[in-house]
């Protein structure tokens, strides 16, 4: 799978790896195991603690819209957002 080069490329591996600390982060404080190291610098610590936090509150519409406009492999396969639960009519 190619990447994209340039700044998109490296928005993507950044967002994957600090998305992926932000799982373990909790689920080491829903099973009660060690946490990884605390963030070191103002790279991390964007990363870990306003960006992470901040895309798991976005609505997966608006997720979903961002990763479209994105240029890479990933707008192929991305998903749809889900369908809302409710009543059928």
């Amino acid at each position: 799978m190619s990447e994209p080069k340039g700044f998109f490329g490296w928005l993507r591996s950044n967002s994957e790896h600090y998305l992926l600390v932000a799982a373990h982060e909790r689920l080491a404080k829903r099973n009660g195991s060690p946490a990884p190291l605390p963030p070191k610098g103002l790279k991390e610590l964007f990363w870990r603690r306003v960006f992470a936090p901040l895309y798991a509150v976005l609505p997966w519409q608006v997720r979903s819209r961002i990763m479209r406009s994105m240029p890479g492999s990933h707008r192929k396969s991305w998903a749809p957002p889900p369908r809302t639960q409710g009543p059928a009519v």
